[in-house]
């Protein structure tokens, strides 16, 4: 028995490596059909989520890193001393232009105005006295010019001496002297006038200076002067700051400088989550000597004043308009060398991979350019297939 066991067992194994194919056609059985399940498990399609995009328009926005600033701000200081004898205003005021700020003590500026009023009317009043004097002397050179002429003819019929002539044409010569003399004193009365009139102008300007105002509505970033103090010229009387409008100051990279024009749009986003939109109004021409970067400034409405000078903004400044695609951010993956970019359903449903550039990222989603202008992303399941594997796509919309 053992050995015949042994004789049937070698016939089987003899028949399944050597007349394999034989006794598939005997069993009616396809050799090649096990291989054929095999490699119907590798290729398999796998099932993934795309969405078809369509390309449009971005505006392609610089994006800066800034900061709000005020629009104006300045330190009113005194043009003249006295003591301080207006109550104080505390710093967080609203002050409206032309606000009285500080007021110093007149002193004798009253008596010293009153003066130079009185030298005015007194220098106005020489000068008729003085045109009296020219008027008079005109008169002499109209009466020496007569006895000139009947000297001359006296002398010529020989009734008349040659020295009464020559006296005759020297009073001539003293009345136009005179005339010279008198016109000198009109001019020196009008010259006394316009000094009388600076001085009057001088002690009006130093009572004007007592009172100290504000250059323009603001508020205040510190108390105003307090009552009894001192002030020399120079001295402060407030700080005074202007929020409405209010500046956003980024500063853009020399690459970059191009794509702004003074005019543009222009949108921020504030530390605190708030954003607000504004316009360019200046670009320099100069670039900063040690980061080669170039100062822009936004104009932003602030009327309610609840942007406050210093606080941290994300700037993006709207420039030419390219075409790209918005794509959600989880949407982005790695090819096998580090490259940026989509897995994509291709001509006949297998995956692709699409290099992009990023432009820039929103809420709604991020720009992406380097695509077709149209095309199917896998938005699901981009991880688990690479380039050639079959997919079987299920479409979704869009958003946004």
């Amino acid at each position: 028995m053992p050995l015949l066991t042994a004789i049937v067992v070698s016939v089987a194994l003899y028949a399944l490596v050597f007349e394999r194919e034989a006794l598939m056609v005997f069993a009616q059985v396809d050799p090649s059909a096990s291989d054929a399940g095999v490699e119907e498990d590798v290729i398999n399609p796998i099932s993934v989520v795309a969405m078809k995009s369509v390309a449009e328009t971005a505006d392609s926005a610089v994006i800066l890193r800034g900061r709000t600033e005020a629009a104006r701000q300045v330190t009113v200081a005194s043009e003249t001393s006295g003591l301080v004898v207006s109550e104080p205003i505390r710093k967080g005021a609203f002050v409206e232009e032309g606000a009285l700020l500080c007021q110093l003590d007149p002193g004798t500026r009253a008596a010293t105005l009153a003066e130079a009023r009185a030298r005015l009317a007194e220098a106005q009043g020489r000068v008729p006295e003085a045109q009296a004097t020219v008027i008079e002397a005109s008169a002499r050179v109209r009466e020496a010019e007569i006895n000139v002429n009947v000297a001359r003819e006296l002398s010529e019929d020989g009734f008349a001496s040659e020295t009464r002539l020559v006296s005759a044409e020297a009073a001539l010569e003293a009345a136009n002297a005179g005339v010279q003399r008198a016109s000198t004193q009109v001019a020196s009365a009008q010259a006394g006038i316009e000094a009388a009139q600076a001085g009057v102008a001088a002690a009006e300007r130093e009572i004007e200076r007592l009172n100290i105002s504000a250059p323009f509505a603001g508020l205040l970033e510190s108390d105003t002067a307090e009552i009894g103090s001192l002030m020399q010229p120079g001295a402060p009387c407030a700080t005074i700051i202007q929020l409405d409008p209010i500046k956003l100051v980024g500063f853009v990279p020399e690459t970059d400088v191009s794509k702004i024009t003074v005019g543009a749009m222009a949108g921020a986003r504030l530390a605190s989550g708030e954003e607000v939109v504004g316009e360019v109004t200046f670009l320099s021409r100069s670039a900063d000597e040690l980061t080669r970067t170039f100062r822009v400034e936004v104009r932003v409405p602030n009327a309610d004043l609840h942007i406050s000078d210093g606080q941290t903004a994300e700037i993006l400044v709207a420039s030419d308009g390219r075409t790209a695609h918005l794509l959600p951010a989880s949407s982005l993956t790695l090819d096998d060398e580090g490259n940026i970019g989509i897995r994509a359903v291709g001509d006949g449903n297998v995956a692709r991979f699409l290099p992009v550039s990023v432009m820039r990222d929103t809420v709604d989603g991020i720009w992406v350019t380097g695509l077709p202008e149209t095309v199917d992303v896998i938005v699901v399941g981009q991880e688990y297939v690479t380039d050639g594997v079959p997919v079987v796509p299920t479409m979704q919309e869009a958003d946004g």
